[in-house]
């Protein structure tokens, strides 16, 4: 049986539910992706250029720190990447997370919560920050996604 992680960042709450649920039917371990210092509302402005999110978006070498680490990463076959999308892609600090460890073979797959952007290129960044992992298309899902859905989904993965 494959050994699988479900590793997210939430900024809101929905990806830490999406990703609870996702490890709740498929048997999973939880590792939630925490900063080192927490995003505040201000932090997390987007209109504003000058906020936190908006300054490490707009620097591809920005990589904030993550609190705490996965024990035994090299148990895992298959590791679940969740966050939501920012700037069409993943946020820095999941890039801090894809870096701090070694992926050799193992498959990575990213999912996003949004309410209508997908991937974007999340998928091909995750690969070179992991190359000796298999990153895989990944999927997007709203707030409203059953445990049914992300059971399908995940299925259809684990399975190959």
């Amino acid at each position: 049986m494959k050994k699988i992680l479900i590793a997210y960042f939430s900024a809101s709450g929905v990806t830490a539910k999406a990703a609870a649920k996702l490890a709740k039917v498929v048997q999973a371990d939880l590792f939630e992706i925490v900063p080192e210092q927490v995003y505040t509302k201000a932090d997390l402005n987007w209109h504003d250029k000058t906020s936190r999110s908006s300054v490490e978006m707009n620097d591809k070498n920005s990589r904030p720190p993550i609190s705490s680490k996965v024990e035994n990463m090299e148990q895992y076959d298959i590791v679940f990447v969740g966050f939501p999308i920012w700037w069409y892609r993943e946020p820095s600090i999941i890039d801090t997370f894809m870096e701090s460890y070694d992926f050799s073979g193992k498959t990575v797959v990213p999912f996003c919560t949004s309410g209508i952007s997908g991937l974007g290129s999340s998928k091909d960044n995750m690969q070179v920050l992991a190359t000796k992992a298999k990153v895989i298309e990944g999927k997007r899902f709203s707030v409203m996604t059953t445990e049914n859905a992300l059971k399908k989904w995940a299925e259809e993965i684990i399975g190959k």
